[in-house]
């Protein structure tokens, strides 16, 4: 199976398995040592790193998910998904017909029909709307709410959702609960919406429990793992990263069932997206590659990959006026 061939999520989860998740033990120093080299042993230059910029654009979940969000701004995100790179430059990389748009757009939830209108009135009705749910970011509603919001989410119009875990769960091990709850979770989607579990990991006090939470989603069907709602002090890092992969592996490894992975919160730079995109290279392998299996979580990334392809293009920097924003 080529990356081209792969269907993208297809876990509908097994039975909680406890053996598995209590066996987990992270060697934390061998994972820094090989989050230190993703950066450092491995890079792409010239076309070869426009082109792995060109990636990580249909990568992106571009996103707002501030208090002061407007039907306004959510227009200007959604006309920047369906039309992400300036049309001069994509022509200069003979990539104009190459159709490029974000992977997603991510909203909350009473900001899906704004954002469902908005890439229909801009002819990209095929970009996903993604809705944070059940809670977002603490998760800490009752289960009855959660899952009405997921419900309520769908219903207008939502084609993902993002759900958050409750962390007390995981702080205190319990695992069979969090499996339910996910699994309740994941009912309440239905069978044709993506569903996105976002772990966040500044919150669930050491990598054990990151990758116990992250086995124990899979094993309830998410279709994603996420890091991070991006609301906490500590966001998408590489470690975490490393370690949220190798536990997608195991899975993919041990059922068959792909999984996809989504870092949100803190990547801001082109050469951040490429350092991520090498990490799913080499941690999991080239059918992860795409925006059917990796997603960035980011808002003010997309300005930086234009920025870049923009001196790859011209020779140099765009002036702020040169750039439409996200």
């Amino acid at each position: 199976m080529g990356p081209s061939d792969c269907p993208g999520p297809t876990n509908p989860g097994i039975p909680l398995d406890e053996r598995w998740i209590e066996s987990v033990r992270v060697n934390l120093p061998a994972v820094q040592r090989r989050a230190a080299t993703l950066g450092t042993k491995r890079t792409v230059k010239k076309q070869w790193q426009a082109a792995w910029m060109l990636r990580a654009v249909t990568c992106i979940d571009l996103t707002t998910l501030a208090g002061d969000d407007t039907q306004a701004n959510v227009q200007r995100l959604c006309l920047k998904a369906a039309k992400p790179i300036r049309s001069d430059i994509l022509a200069a990389m003979d990539m104009e017909q190459a159709q490029l748009t974000c992977g997603a757009v991510c909203v909350y939830p009473s900001r899906v029909p704004d954002a469902v209108a908005a890439l229909k009135r801009f002819k990209a009705p095929h970009v996903p709307v993604a809705a944070v749910a059940t809670g977002f970011p603490s998760g800490l509603y009752s289960l009855e709410t959660r899952l009405r919001e997921i419900t309520l989410a769908i219903e207008a119009g939502a084609h993902e959702i993002d759900i958050v875990l409750n962390r007390q769960l995981v702080l205190n091990h319990r695992w069979a609960e969090l499996y339910r709850e996910v699994q309740q979770m994941k009912a309440a989607c239905g069978p044709k919406i993506h569903m996105k579990t976002i772990l966040a990991i500044g919150e669930l006090g050491s990598m054990n429990n990151v990758y116990k939470a992250s086995l124990v989603c899979m094993m309830a069907g998410a279709d994603f793992i996420k890091t991070s709602t991006g609301k906490e002090a500590l966001n998408a890092n590489l470690p975490v990263g490393v370690v949220m992969c190798r536990a997608v592996r195991d899975y993919f490894e041990r059922t068959g069932y792909f999984v996809g992975f989504k870092p949100a919160g803190g990547i801001r730079t082109g050469k951040d997206a490429c350092t991520w995109l090498i990490l799913i290279k080499e941690e999991l392998d080239d059918r992860w590659l795409n925006n059917k299996l990796f997603r960035i979580g980011a808002s003010g990334l997309l300005l930086d990959l234009e920025r870049q392809l923009f001196h790859y293009v011209t020779g140099r920097y765009a002036a702020a006026h040169e750039l439409a924003m996200s």
